[in-house]
């Protein structure tokens, strides 16, 4: 999806990269503000929201391989890079192809939201660390996570600050499930174990790419706890960070005003 801007289009378009276990759709809320004055580009991966959700092995090379692909079809050679979560290291993936001279395009500035960039330090849920532990296979029917499970998981990645309306929490289970897409989690959720095995590829470009690096977080993260931006900062002293309060995993969708203006502070100074 490619959202035009809503003024004149003056800034470089903007590459959105969700997370697990959701879509791009968690940026609905903030998307008008990051597309004052730029195309915004929106994906989802393979598996997740409206995309196929083929039972088959699931791979972060092939992640960036569809992202690659789709800012090619577009004509962009030029882009500011906005993650989170999964997306994060996706970005990574990519940071470190444009890197070796393998995706020809040139990133201006990046925005980074929170995700476990360092895994040892992330504290993975029961629901998470359930899925890791089990086949790499499609679930049964009978086995899958139903409804009430997955809105359960994803609320409590929330702050206990964050009043976020259960039409959000029911939006994203149809997303998920849609195609049967639930049934996959267990696929899905592999990209921790390519993670853990391939950090220092991933992280290490987040870490020494050279375009501007902004980070906005929410500090109430159970999972990719705040702690780790402490790390992000002291790998990368030019980094700018601002920390918000009372919120959790999904600064988009529990707090999209203050997430807005933080992401359009961190791409106002791109070039």
């Amino acid at each position: 999806m490619v959202a035009p801007a809503l003024e004149a289009e003056r800034d470089e378009p903007l590459l959105v990269l969700h997370g697990f276990p959701s879509s791009s759709y968690d940026f609905a809320a903030v998307l008008d503000d990051l597309r004052r004055t730029r195309r915004v580009l929106l994906l989802d991966f393979l598996g997740y929201g409206l995309s196929d959700k083929p039972d088959q092995r699931y791979t972060l090379a092939e992640q960036a391989d569809l992202a690659m692909a789709f800012t090619d079809a577009v004509g962009v050679g030029r882009l500011a890079l906005l993650s989170h979560d999964m997306g994060d290291t996706v970005g990574g993936e990519l940071l470190a192809r444009q890197a070796e001279g393998a995706w020809p395009v040139e990133i201006t500035r990046r925005v980074l939201t929170n995700g476990s960039i360092y895994i040892e330090m992330a504290q993975l849920s029961p629901g998470q660390q359930l899925l890791l532990a089990l086949p790499d296979a499609l679930m049964s029917t009978e086995t899958a996570l139903d409804a009430p499970s997955v809105r359960a998981g994803l609320a409590a990645t929330f702050s206990p600050s964050s009043s976020v309306p259960d039409r959000e929490l029911v939006a994203q289970w149809e997303l998920i499930s849609r195609a049967d897409g639930h049934r996959l989690l267990p696929r899905l959720i592999r990209y921790i174990e390519e993670r853990r095995r391939d950090e220092s590829r991933y992280t290490g470009a987040i870490e020494s790419h050279p375009s501007p690096l902004h980070v906005v977080w929410g500090v109430d993260d159970p999972i990719a706890v705040v702690a780790m931006t402490d790390r992000l900062c002291a790998a990368r002293p030019d980094a700018v960070l601002e920390l918000l309060d009372g919120v959790g995993h999904y600064p988009m969708i529990e707090a999209p005003a203050r997430f807005a203006a933080a992401v359009t502070r961190g791409l106002a100074s791109a070039s």
